[in-house]
């Protein structure tokens, strides 16, 4: 039995699988999702040992092989049943179909393939794996798309995407085989993890209502957190220094792939996933702890293969052969990652440096020594009078704003102009949209909004500004837990 990767969730979604059932050889036929989902999880090697000859794409065209079985690992969507039909009308392509459902197969697309081609399907099954192993303790619900639906104000399918994200949920917790309580970050302004909560909880529900041995089933001690993005908008701006996050913030790394230029002139590209296990052990490590490892790493390879003085015999050059493969192996990896972190490096001297002491500065609210930044645009000003890309800019206003909870329209406009992103304001003012506070209130020019700050009962309009303005503060000593201030001049 081919034992698939042996890393953490990638192992547990392939020792999971339930679709390598047949006896004999037989063609697998993948959709988009399910091919990023299996290459995830294993190699051709492995699915050649569960008697897996041919791999397909289902959206593409095929010949006819009516001497095979075919397995068809599919979402449930109306794109794959529509597709898998066409395979059996008006004549079939195979000798039978066995179908593997990612998660839940609405009704009306079972009926409408039931009917289509019934007689052709021996097995029709939910398997209960939607979502993507992105690492060992890291899945993805590979949908880039869900951020704009959920956040964007012209969004028209923010509730049916919340709903797939719940459903993909779901079959993550049954393939850990848990049964969580789910906790959400309660936000005043925003009601999206709250919505996600209930979702979650409610198919969860429904799921385990019965297991397989006709019990129901308790909820285990696991907890589920789910958090809105804005709960911490600070992390994803920052310039981070860890060797994986730096690596994929400042190189051009696309889909895990690493491109370089070898020593001797030639490109060469390099994956970076759990195979990689020095990538695995360094990838969360600080740079500077990285740019040291690595080339302690390759003297001690060097000097361990080295052959001790003495004499030379034909059993020592054939041992010396032997281990020269292994040998190659450690040494290209250890290059590549000393390819990759120089090159980090070098962006790092170049610019980044510098960046990294006013983002921290503006993050943290206090400088190296721990002394508040009382003046946090004195700590930005540097940053916006250097010639650093208009990217690098927009994240320093914005950790700016982020420091101060908001900043006025008036500030706001003049940073978006100093930035040059007249044209493109929604880099900074689409924050609000997470729930961020992006411009705030100048209560000194008595503009409070009235959708924040409704009125209850009205004073007399008397006040005209000028004067000193000052917030009162009033706790409350009742123990009700509410706050008060009272504005006054």
């Amino acid at each position: 039995m081919a034992t698939g990767s042996d890393h953490g969730l990638k192992r547990i979604v392939w020792k999971s699988k339930s679709i390598f059932t047949l006896s004999s050889s037989q063609i697998l036929i993948l959709d988009p999702f399910t091919t990023k989902l299996l290459s995830s999880c294993c190699k051709m090697s492995d699915l050649m040992s569960e008697k897996i000859t041919i791999v397909e794409d289902l959206f593409k065209s095929r010949e006819p092989v009516l001497e095979m079985k075919a397995i068809y690992f599919m979402t449930p969507t109306a794109k794959c049943v529509d597709a898998f039909i066409k395979d059996f009308k008006p004549k079939p392509k195979y000798k039978a179909a066995y179908v593997y459902f990612t998660d839940y197969c609405p009704d009306e697309l079972f009926n409408k393939m039931r009917q289509a081609c019934g007689k052709h399907i021996r097995v029709c099954k939910e398997i209960n794996i939607s979502f993507m192993p992105q690492e060992a303790q890291v899945f993805t619900c590979d949908n880039p798309g869900a951020f704009r639906s959920i956040y964007s104000p012209k969004s028209q399918d923010k509730m049916k995407t919340l709903e797939t994200l719940a459903d993909q949920l779901v079959t993550l917790c049954a393939t850990l085989d848990e049964y969580p309580g789910i906790r959400y970050k309660k936000d005043g302004n925003m009601e999206n993890a709250k919505l996600l909560a209930e979702l979650v909880d409610r198919k969860l529900a429904t799921h385990y209502q019965l297991d397989d041995s006709g019990k129901k089933k308790e909820k285990t001690q696991a907890q589920l957190l789910i958090v809105d993005r804005g709960f911490d908008p600070v992390t994803p701006i920052l310039h981070e220094l860890t060797y994986q996050a730096m690596a994929y913030d400042l190189i051009d790394i696309e889909n895990d792939t690493y491109k370089y230029k070898a020593r001797d002139g030639l490109e060469k590209q390099a994956l970076l996933n759990e195979d990689d296990m020095l990538w695995v052990k360094l990838r969360h490590q600080h740079i500077a702890e990285v740019s040291a490892q690595i080339p302690k790493m390759v003297k001690e390879i060097s000097a361990s293969k080295k052959q001790p003085d003495g004499k030379i015999t034909i059993s020592n050059l054939a041992q010396m052969m032997k281990k020269m493969p292994a040998f190659r192996k450690q040494m290209t990896e250890k290059t590549i990652h000393l390819q990759l972190a120089e090159d980090c490096m070098k962006h790092f001297a170049n610019n980044v440096e510098k960046l990294c002491k006013a983002e921290q500065d503006l993050a943290v609210g206090a400088d190296v020594d721990g002394l508040k930044v009382k003046d946090p645009m004195r700590t930005l000003l540097p940053v916006l009078l250097n010639p650093y890309s208009k990217h690098d800019k927009i994240r320093a206003v914005l950790l700016y704003i982020f420091s101060l909870n908001g900043t006025t329209e008036e500030n706001l406009n003049k940073l978006i102009e100093h930035v040059k992103i007249e044209g493109e304001p929604e880099y900074i003012l689409n924050w609000k949209e997470l729930g961020v506070p992006i411009i705030i209130t100048d209560v000194v020019e008595n503009k409070l909004d009235t959708k924040e700050w409704p009125h209850q009962s009205e004073c007399p309009a008397a006040w005209n500004g000028s004067g000193a303005v000052r917030w009162v503060f009033v706790s409350d000593q009742a123990g009700t837990g509410l706050l008060f201030w009272f504005l006054s001049n």
